[in-house]
């Protein structure tokens, strides 16, 4: 478990923090910049020291101010990986690599070069030197590098903020393959939501100093204030499915979660292999009761939970369908009209669905109708 509760005054700025999440997977530190994302994370490593509070990882603790508690930051074993790479630029990609497994003795290294080159692709990169490596390729070493340190949890500050597009696809998948291969812990701080939906197992939002939100990425995501809180406009949630089967005639594949199924076109995944798909509320239509002679396949019987304003004409409307949510966007004439009310049981009507590029054919994130 890691396990922080954590307060500092800097300046006018109060960071008042506690969050608990499951030591194994991804936990994203989500909010508007100047909201205190960094400064939790440079607590965690030990650059910053707060006022009270304390800090766990497992059984290890970083930091207890009643204890009197405060681990020097190299002896965390905690590996951080910037914005910007910090690459030693006289060295090559390898000697950059074997610095971070230099810093630690032999009989402690349990994460070895070959492994981390595999995993991270860098085979072809060894003797090549920062200057003439892509942004992608130039995070992937630090990644690399951070590894090498055998750190019992790794933190990651923005690490694509400075990528374009295209070096950011391309860096997601490895960070998707640490995330799922090393057992390690990650704390990744970010604002770009797309990142969180894709790596995230949970999702703490922080807003001016404060938790207002942590837990699984689609409870989180489910919440109708989240715009309000984060900055977000393009409300949405996010489901967790399994593969159920393909249907190769038509192209498709079957979906399942608790709240039912959805059909979409086919997707990279083994049948009983795991799917996440954002599905925005812009694309989610309600209905009373289940409607016929449309092109639109996928219908969840759900229960209205929550109908929040969202805009001068428009209302968010949280539909709880199993033990998951979804949000439509409508307008507030519509909600109006279909008596829209907490424990009013609809239709939630999916009409488009938010692929990452790894399930279906190669190309930018799309979303496609389904």
């Amino acid at each position: 478990m890691l396990d922080v509760s954590i307060r500092r005054k800097l300046g006018g700025f109060a960071l008042d923090i506690a969050f608990q999440a499951e030591e194994r997977g991804v936990t994203a530190l989500f909010g508007r910049s100047g909201s205190g994302k960094t400064s939790v994370i440079n607590a965690i490593a030990g650059l910053s020291r707060p006022d009270e509070g304390h800090i766990r990882v497992g059984d290890a603790v970083f930091f207890d101010s009643a204890r009197r508690i405060d681990v020097a930051v190299e002896k965390r074993r905690v590996g951080y990986v910037f914005q910007e790479s910090r690459l030693f630029p006289h060295m090559t990609v390898r000697s950059n690599l074997e610095y971070g497994l230099r810093r630690v003795a032999a009989a402690e290294r349990r994460i070895a070069l070959g492994p981390v080159v595999e995993l991270l692709g860098l085979g072809g990169l060894l003797d090549r030197r920062p200057r003439g490596l892509s942004g992608g390729e130039t995070q992937r070493v630090a990644l690399g590098r951070a590894l090498l340190a055998q750190p019992r949890l790794l933190l990651m500050d923005e690490p694509m903020a400075a990528l374009d597009a295209a070096r950011k696809a391309e860096i997601l998948p490895y960070i998707e393959r640490l995330r799922d291969e090393m057992n390690i812990p990650i704390v990744l701080v970010s604002h770009a939501v797309d990142e969180v939906v894709r790596l995230a197992t949970t999702m703490v939002l922080i807003a001016d100093g404060r938790v207002v939100a942590a837990g699984p990425v689609g409870a989180v995501m489910g919440r109708l204030d989240l715009s309000a809180l984060s900055g977000i406009q393009d409300a949405g949630a996010v489901l967790d499915l399994t593969v159920e089967r393909h249907i190769d005639a038509d192209g498709l594949s079957a979906l399942a979660f608790d709240g039912g199924r959805l059909t979409v076109p086919r997707v990279a995944r083994p049948v009983g292999g795991a799917v996440r798909l954002h599905i925005h509320a812009r694309d989610v239509i309600v209905a009373l009761s289940p409607p016929s002679g449309i092109s639109v396949r996928n219908a969840l019987p759900g229960r209205v939970v929550a109908v929040a304003e969202s805009g001068p004409s428009s209302a968010d409307v949280q539909i709880a369908v199993g033990g998951s949510f979804l949000i439509a966007r409508i307008t507030r004439a519509a909600v109006r009209d279909l008596d829209l009310a907490p424990g009013r049981e609809v239709v939630a009507l999916v009409k488009g669905v938010a692929f990452e590029p790894d399930l279906i054919a190669p190309g930018p994130r799309r979303v496609v109708d389904v």
